[in-house]
């Protein structure tokens, strides 16, 4: 059908880029995208997404507002405390663009929902903020082959990797969840708001290029990044045969997801 006169506005300067065009935003209106988690990551990573236009944007999460998310959780305002996370997000996002779609999961992901709920998007961002959700996450979405985007945050550090079928998942990289109590959060040790705001603005960004089918994604790479001394720098992993998320024999995470 082609971009309205209102799209092709709404959109100009990104269709002024050679990468997209009009071609490409419509490949963007098209699109489905989830977003696993609306804490500080999922935050800008769902504005951004609906600011460039994705057609459909899923938001999964049971959770609600509390003040003390509002130092990182951008896409929630003060006077949604108490509100479920899901429906302050909705909101936000049909305020920043009203032509995006948007599908509420109002529920924790887990292994008996998880292949239902990924199964109808081109590509998913991993929001949440516990190492059993995101194996769940990876080993879901390898099972469907699903692309998604990983992401962690602590600190002032942070750290994102893109899966596609057939490229080095997450579990390639890391193994096995650390036992329980091993490795802190961030609620037990704190993350600089803005860090998070970086992290998910790129995982935004490697959504947008995987649909657009353009740029070199973080495939077979970890993106690492310390903000205190601004240094990024690029691991590169490989497959691995013995993997048990991606490799023939899957295992999978059973535990529910939260949001950073």
């Amino acid at each position: 059908m082609g971009l309205s006169a209102s799209q092709k506005q709404r959109y100009k300067r990104h269709i002024l880029m050679k990468e997209i065009g009009p071609e490409g935003q419509e490949k963007i209106c098209a699109a489905r995208v989830l977003v696993v988690g609306l804490g500080g990551i999922g935050s800008p990573a769902a504005m951004y997404l609906a600011a460039a236009g994705v057609g459909t944007i899923g938001l999964a999460d049971a959770d609600s507002v509390d003040l003390s998310n509002l130092q990182r959780q951008i896409i929630h305002t003060t006077a949604d405390i108490g509100r479920k996370k899901t429906a302050s997000a909705a909101e936000r996002i049909t305020a920043i663009n009203p032509e995006t779609r948007v599908v509420v999961h109002e529920q924790w992901v887990e292994e008996s929902n998880i292949a239902g709920i990924i199964r109808d998007y081109d590509f998913i961002i991993d929001g949440t903020d516990n190492f059993p959700a995101k194996f769940l996450i990876n080993d879901a979405c390898v099972r469907e082959n699903k692309p998604f985007s990983h992401g962690g945050v602590m600190s002032f550090e942070g750290q994102t990797l893109t899966y596609v079928p057939g490229a080095a998942c997450y579990r390639c990289v890391f193994s096995a969840p650390p036992p329980i109590g091993v490795a802190p959060n961030c609620a037990q040790m704190g993350v600089l708001g803005s860090v998070v705001g970086i992290l998910g603005t790129i995982q935004a960004t490697e959504a947008l290029k995987y649909l657009l089918a353009t740029g070199d994604l973080l495939v077979n790479r970890l993106l690492v990044f310390d903000a205190r001394q601004m240094r990024f720098r690029t691991v590169e992993c490989r497959r691995d045969p013995h993997c048990s998320g991606c490799s023939q024999h899957t295992s999978a995470a059973s535990m529910s997801a939260n949001s950073v």
